[in-house]
């Protein structure tokens, strides 16, 4: 116990932050206990304040040409519809026609509302199916997009139903937008409540005692309505997506329960080695506490990639995640010691696996893990089999992501049953032309009769082009505008739909024009994410590679970690494309498959999947570098280090992909992909690439692992990071391992670049 104490830092920053955690548990604890109090008063109602949409550039020139329409030509641009069933008699009966006048009416009289227009009062063929049974009103309703939520949400009920011989449906994109809002926290809700019992059945597993198995749970409820609390305060300032949500959930349960499993295991480990409780305590801190700090950071900075893109959309998930990455180490690393402190031994009550135990719950005497430590022995000695045969079916399962087709998020996210989603259905099945797939060109600046007849002549020789309507022409202070709708062949935002956007754009004008529309809007998100994503992936990858250097002292291991790491998403993008896109298994998952999927949704997809991967990585190759700095054996160090985590590992990636399952139980299409394509991701990761890839990759790179030049060594040795007490250099230790008390081997700087190489490791390496 002495030597134990003795190792404890007494001085620099880990002792001062082990004395200030551990001071006054109860003090902690209250203080904590007030904070989440105010989050959830704070957070309450967080999801009415989000939006639902987010996918456009808002600096795109589709966005500047929609908001010059929406706010000079609001009846080209309509969000609500009214869809009006006659039934047999037709809508040109004139009990029909009549209501149907009154209808229009009405919708027009309502404040916010502008634009209205109806089959009855334009005869537009457009407005009326083709079989005559059901016809069309259309209006806009002014305002940003929760100003006219509030707005739909009040009159909606007014006309929705019978009216006389009519039947009417609400819908438009922002009865989509709306509906889906709804849906989302609906769906949120039942995931927490599938989530949470099996979680804490799974916890229970896991540590056996009923006490231990709460902690964790409690972490991830902290941090899920201290996020909430910060997203109500971020939504003051900027537009949040409500998709946000999720992923609060999703990393709140799943990183503070994975951080909590480590920091837990850890210190009941320290108690079974007879250390009292605040010995314990600090050891735990000073160890896997600096792991879960830098596993918080490697994953906060993959969610803060998407900062770089200008789609609010994923902004909102670099805000919440963030947000939960940092208050779930938080929590771990304040409040989880502090119930630890106050807890003791008792952190084991409750052993709900006692009867079925035939060894001690924890100490040497019991074999943890010694199958995961075979099975990684059987790894390295068929190495170059295991990491080739592992390594070609990932690439294998990701190969339908070459066929990957990129498209835009409509109603059909919604399901089928719903009724905004029914009434698009209707719009693509018995109307003429097509729906919400018109190219709209604005034209800006003076011109008569002869030049707008004739850019519309040149407009409709463009290949592609089914229809061109127009010009409208409006002229407001002083401005002089006009706008043609253009109806492509095909598909509404299809490959030859995406040619015309740019065909319209380069075709000359004797005036300013500007082309939006879904296609339009396609282009240009395609476009800036284009054009950003690579500022997005250096971050990640240079911060990786920094981060996992500062770890292990190693140049070869944090390339290891980027690569091995985007191996294991390859599954998940390759089950996307052939689940999602190309429409397997769209029955027996409930949704349906639109022949591409939404853009921004792969990029959110890598960025959270990456970290949650480096998350394992970092907790694995902290132990592998603790054992290795303190015996210099290179294959025990990877044997340990799996016997070590391999069981905890697994159980935390099988408890996120719980969490994200239910997620991916939503009914919103979107949701599901992210739910479901991170679980496979993470178990994927866990499973194939730390149990099988990690392990025989480091076989064959051996001792040449921990390599590093000379400047970067004296480098981490200064800076670095790792789990550990002061480690021995690993020569010495070796020698010491084989009572010589002389190194066995001769490890340099050439050789290992461990940094403690050749010379003794500092406190700021070990702690």
């Amino acid at each position: 116990m002495a030597e134990v104490k003795k190792a404890l830092p007494t001085g620099g920053g880990p002792g001062r932050w082990t004395r200030l955690v551990t001071a006054r548990p109860r003090l902690s604890l209250l203080v904590a206990l007030v904070l989440t109090a105010l989050a959830v008063l704070a957070g309450g109602g967080v999801a009415d304040r989000m939006g639902s949409g987010g996918w456009e550039d808002p600096d795109a020139e589709s966005t500047r040409a929609l908001q010059v329409l929406e706010r000079e030509f609001p009846a080209s641009q309509p969000n609500v519809l009214l869809l009006v069933d006659a039934g047999p008699a037709g809508v040109d009966a004139p009990a029909a026609a009549a209501e149907g006048r009154r209808l229009a009416e009405l919708l027009d009289a309502r404040e916010g509302v502008d634009g209205v227009v109806s089959y009855w009062q334009t005869g537009s063929p457009a407005l009326r199916s083709k079989d005559g049974r059901q016809a069309l009103v259309a209006a806009r309703i002014d305002g940003e997009e929760k100003a006219a939520g509030a707005v739909l949400q009040r009159i909606a009920p007014e006309f929705r139903g019978t009216h006389g011989p009519l039947e009417v449906s609400v819908g438009g994109p922002l009865a989509v937008r709306h509906e889906m809002q709804t849906i989302i926290q609906e769906d949120l809700l039942r995931a927490e409540l599938i989530a949470l019992p099996i979680t804490l059945v799974l916890l229970v597993m896991v540590f056996g005692s009923a006490v231990a198995a709460v902690l964790p749970l409690g972490i991830g409820i902290v941090a899920i309505l201290g996020t909430n609390a910060v997203l109500r305060g971020i939504t003051e300032f900027t537009d949040v997506s409500v998709f946000a949500q999720n992923l609060t959930t999703a990393l709140g349960l799943g990183l503070a329960i994975d951080y909590a499993l480590f920091v837990v295991r850890r210190y009941r480990e320290e108690l079974a080695g007879g250390a009292d409780t605040r010995t314990a305590v600090a050891t735990t801190l000073r160890t896997a506490g600096r792991t879960v700090l830098f596993s918080a950071l490697t994953v906060a900075v993959s969610l803060a990639a998407m900062l770089v893109f200008p789609q609010y959309f994923l902004r909102s998930f670099a805000y919440a995640g963030i947000a939960v990455v940092l208050l779930a180490a938080a929590a771990a690393l304040i409040l989880l010691p502090a119930a630890l402190l106050l807890l003791g031994d008792r952190v084991n009550a409750l052993d709900l696996r006692r009867a079925f135990r035939r060894r001690p719950a924890t100490g040497e005497g019991r074999p943890e893990g010694a199958g995961w430590g075979r099975a990684a022995a059987l790894v390295m000695r068929r190495a170059p089999w295991f990491a080739v045969a592992t390594a070609t079916g990932l690439v294998l399962l990701g190969l339908p992501f070459l066929g990957v087709r990129f498209g835009t998020a409509d109603d059909r996210q919604l399901p089928a049953t719903a009724e905004s989603r029914v009434v698009q259905d209707q719009l693509r099945e018995v109307f003429p032309g097509s729906p919400g797939g018109a190219l709209t060109v604005l034209a800006e600046g003076p011109a008569g009769a002869a030049q707008y007849e004739g850019y519309r002549t040149r407009i409709e020789a463009l290949d592609g082009v089914a229809r061109v309507d127009g010009p409208a022409v409006a002229g407001t202070g002083g401005r002089a505008l006009a706008t043609y709708t253009v109806v492509p062949e095909g598909e509404a935002v299809g490959p030859a739909a995406q040619r015309l956007v740019g065909e319209l754009r380069a075709e000359d004008a004797p005036f300013a024009t500007s082309v939006t529309g879904a296609a339009a809007v396609l282009v240009d998100s395609k476009d800036a994410i284009g054009e950003r994503l690579p500022w997005a992936a250096a971050v990640i990858v240079l911060v990786t590679l920094v981060l996992v250097f500062l770890l292990t002292g190693s140049v070869v291991v944090p390339v290891q970690a980027v690569v091995l790491n985007a191996l294991s998403l390859t599954a998940m993008f390759g089950a996307v494309v052939w689940v999602f896109q190309d429409g397997h298994l769209s029955g027996l998952l409930g949704f349906t498959a639109t022949g591409d999927i939404e853009t921004t949704l792969p990029v959110l997809m890598f960025c959270v999947a990456f970290g949650l991967s480096m998350d394992y990585g970092v907790f694995l190759l902290s132990r592998i570098k603790e054992e290795y700095d303190a015996t210099g054996d290179h294959e025990a160090a990877v044997r340990h280090g799996l016997r070590r985590t391999g069981g905890l590992i697994t159980a935390a990636a099988v408890i996120l992909a719980v969490v994200m399952v239910a997620i991916g139980t939503s009914r919103v299409t979107n949701t599901k992909m992210l739910g479901l394509g991170v679980a496979l991701a993470v178990l994927m990761d866990a499973m194939v690439v730390r149990s099988l890839l990690v392990p025989a990759v480091m076989k064959l790179t051996g001792r040449l692992t921990w390599w590093a030049p000379a400047p970067l060594r004296r480098l981490h040795a200064r800076f670095g990071i790792s789990e550990g007490g002061i480690p021995q250099a690993p020569a010495a230790a070796a020698g010491a391992a084989h009572g010589t008390g002389k190194a066995t081997g001769k490890l340099t700087g050439d050789s290992t670049g461990s940094a403690a190489g050749s010379e003794p490791a500092k406190e700021s390496v070990g702690g």
